[in-house]
């Protein structure tokens, strides 16, 4: 079995968590709060940033050269062309790009990324890979769910067939078979590797929660 498979196996239940959480099924069905999708919006618009630099230094420790440029190349990709389609989303809302880089980080946002840039610090590049995986295939799978669950095309119709496009399925098949490759070569890994991956497959549930509840800090 592939090393992704056993992954996802293992994280079986928040995988079926996310897809049952009420901002997936709300937003399928087009009746989401406009709040809570724009909160989704400058939420996630502070992650990808440090998402990008996940991928910038996976690059940095990557030892072969196809590797190197592939995971450069999604960082600058992610803040090219993903970033834009936030800024797009946020226009869309009224929200103005001045806005969004002024928007603080609520307190899963902080410790999704700070897990994710501690983890390119600290971890292996099979951490690496394992730690940023939950988000590419999470959103996959998440996207062809809502697909499923949608009948009408609605004011969320876009954001759906972002996350099921032709190239954001390239984009998990290769980061897949980057976790397939690490589980391969680094078999002393998989504990670690497992671990990473869980705590970010969780903190993706937590990030559904965090803007379904728009979540603050107390202080």
């Amino acid at each position: 079995m592939p090393f992704s498979d056993t992954l996802l196996e293992a994280g079986q239940d928040v995988w079926a968590a996310q897809k049952d959480h009420p901002f997936v099924r709300e937003l399928a069905s087009g009746t989401l709060d406009e709040t809570a999708f724009e909160y989704w919006v400058k939420q996630d618009y502070r992650y990808l940033l440090d998402y990008a630099r996940l991928f910038a230094l996976a690059g940095a420790k990557a030892t072969d050269e196809e590797t190197m440029t592939h995971l450069l190349g999604v960082a600058h990709q992610v803040l090219d062309h993903e970033m834009g389609l936030h800024r797009d989303f946020a226009a869309g809302y009224g929200i103005s790009d001045a806005e969004l880089e002024a928007v603080e980080k609520a307190p899963t946002c902080v410790a999704y990324t700070n897990f994710l840039i501690r983890t390119a610090y600290e971890g292996s590049i099979a951490e690496i890979a394992a730690a940023m995986y939950p988000c590419m295939q999470g959103y996959l799978d998440v996207g062809e769910h809502m697909a499923s669950l949608a009948t009408d095309e609605h004011r969320y119709t876009p954001f759906i067939e972002m996350y099921t496009s032709d190239e954001f399925r390239e984009a998990t098949d290769w980061c897949r078979d980057f976790v397939d490759r690490c589980g391969e070569r680094f078999p002393g890994e998989h504990d670690a590797m497992r671990a990473a991956f869980l705590t970010s497959a969780k903190l993706e549930y937590r990030f559904w929660e965090m803007a379904y509840t728009q979540e603050g800090w107390d202080l």
